[in-house]
């Protein structure tokens, strides 16, 4: 089993940063793929950022490229989001995810509001 905690969310003004955090716990050897994904109110959950703890490779979705950052630390088992310039639209519960051998794993989630 692998354990999920995020850190990082809160109130933010249109044009503003976060910084999420997620750590993993437990099982973290032979995690393939940690990344984050949102859900805003009405929505279905789709990908934000996502990358392979083995080379680095990353992808994101094309409404937060230019945007958002993903990057991990794998001694930590730890994968960071950096948000900037975020918009009203960003809003939702970003949830944090890790593949390992096949199976998903998901975080609590932890909420971004960006209003004014």
């Amino acid at each position: 089993q692998v354990h999920l905690v995020e850190s990082g969310g809160g109130l933010v003004q249109p044009g503003g940063s976060l910084r999420l955090t997620c750590a993993a716990s437990g099982s973290t050897f032979s995690i393939n793929a940690m990344g984050w994904y949102r859900q805003a109110p009405g929505k279905q959950r789709e990908l934000v950022a996502i990358m392979s703890t083995s080379g680095g490779r990353t992808n994101y979705a094309d409404s937060v490229k230019g945007r958002f950052t993903i990057s991990g630390d794998n001694a930590e088992n730890t994968v960071y989001l950096q948000m900037n310039s975020l918009k009203p639209e960003d809003t939702a519960i970003y949830y944090c995810y890790a593949q390992r051998i096949y199976t998903d794993y998901w975080g609590q989630g932890t909420q971004v509001t960006v209003s004014s």
